[in-house]
């Protein structure tokens, strides 16, 4: 078998070389590594299942482009924070393994390190511990490690594999806000001069949309499963969801609602927006009796969310505007690395 060329992990590598080989085992690991579940979930309590007081941990890295340097911190801190805030607790803590090329100006440093400061502040997390320092072979600042955790109760947890069939499924946003936000970052002359600097400049600004901890935190009251759509884009997270549900779902294209910057910049690179990265993207399972009111909660908050299908005890079936019904199945590599490494070579 082949790995990925980059990015995360497929399913096949992780069946092979992660899951057989998880150390230790322990009665108060509730959740422990899965596909398409965001975080671990760790019993602090000897009380009955469902009733326990639980640790919700998650762990990201988070890569410097150097189009991304001026907001690095501020998407570390909310990159790794969704995962936490997915399963329905607010993100408390954070540690973080910080990595910097030699010669990193001072200024640079002080710039990241801020950002992650005041987004801190600003989510109610407080910074605990971590590593910082420099090292060769480092081409650009680096999240090696960032560990996000919170506390709360077993009964409150949202995690992705709990979708059950007759589940509405819904999204926040639309789908590639990250392939967009980045790809119109790093081409941006060239994207200007093809879409105009209108549309551009709307794509850049959807670099503030990557983030779910808000939408988690809104929906959690009304949802029983949540994911965070990153690599693989909308139909992985979905598709990773059902997995882990061990559910069928069908997804309607012609009810996924495409913002016109996204379709213009992953038009330009030729990618499917439906299958590209797509942090911001909130994948829910949600209670056909907590609709209405989760879509008031959405309305009022000014977030859009959108109907896009139902999980079912069928098959998992991604059905084409023009009726044409194709299996749903996972992403083997995301296709915005390509595009990405298309535009820095350029």
């Amino acid at each position: 078998m082949m790995l990925p060329r980059i990015g995360k992990l497929d399913t096949e590598a992780f069946e092979r070389f992660i899951f057989p080989h998880l150390g230790a085992e322990s009665s108060r690991v509730i959740l422990g590594p899965r596909h398409g579940v965001d975080a671990a979930v760790i019993a602090l309590d000897d009380a009955p299942a469902g009733s326990r007081k639980v640790m919700v941990v998650a762990e990201d890295p988070t890569f410097g482009m150097p189009v991304l340097l001026d907001n690095f911190g501020w998407g570390i801190v909310h990159i790794c924070a969704s995962d936490v805030a997915v399963m329905g607790i607010k993100p408390q803590f954070l540690s973080i393994c910080l990595l910097l090329p030699p010669e990193t100006e001072p200024a640079l440093l002080d710039g990241i390190w801020r950002q992650v400061d005041e987004e801190c502040k600003r989510l109610g997390i407080a910074i605990v511990g971590g590593h910082t320092g420099v090292y060769p072979g480092i081409a650009y600042p680096l999240n090696g490690g960032c560990t996000v955790w919170g506390f709360g109760n077993e009964s409150e947890l949202t995690p992705a594999s709990a979708a059950r069939p007759g589940d509405t499924l819904v999204v926040t946003k639309g789908p590639a806000i990250e392939a967009t936000a980045i790809l119109a970052r790093q081409a941006e002359p060239q994207l200007k001069a093809k879409l105009g600097i209108q549309l551009v400049d709307a794509a850049k600004a959807l670099f503030y949309q990557m983030t779910v901890v808000p939408d988690a935190l809104l929906c959690r009251n009304y949802v029983r499963a949540m994911h965070d759509a990153t690599e693989g884009g909308l139909l992985g997270g979905v598709y990773e969801m059902a997995a882990a549900s061990g559910v069928g779902v069908t997804v309607y294209e012609e009810r996924i609602v495409t913002n016109d910057a996204v379709k213009a910049v992953c038009g330009y690179f030729e990618i499917d927006p439906l299958v590209a990265i797509s942090e911001g993207t909130l994948v829910a399972a949600v209670p056909p009796e907590k609709v209405n009111e989760l879509k008031a909660a959405a309305w009022q908050a000014g977030l859009p969310l959108y109907e896009i299908g139902e999980f079912t005890a069928g098959t998992r079936r991604f059905m084409r505007r023009d009726g044409k019904e194709e299996p749903l199945l996972p992403v083997k590599e995301d296709p915005f690395w390509q595009a990405y490494f298309k535009a820095v070579m350029k």
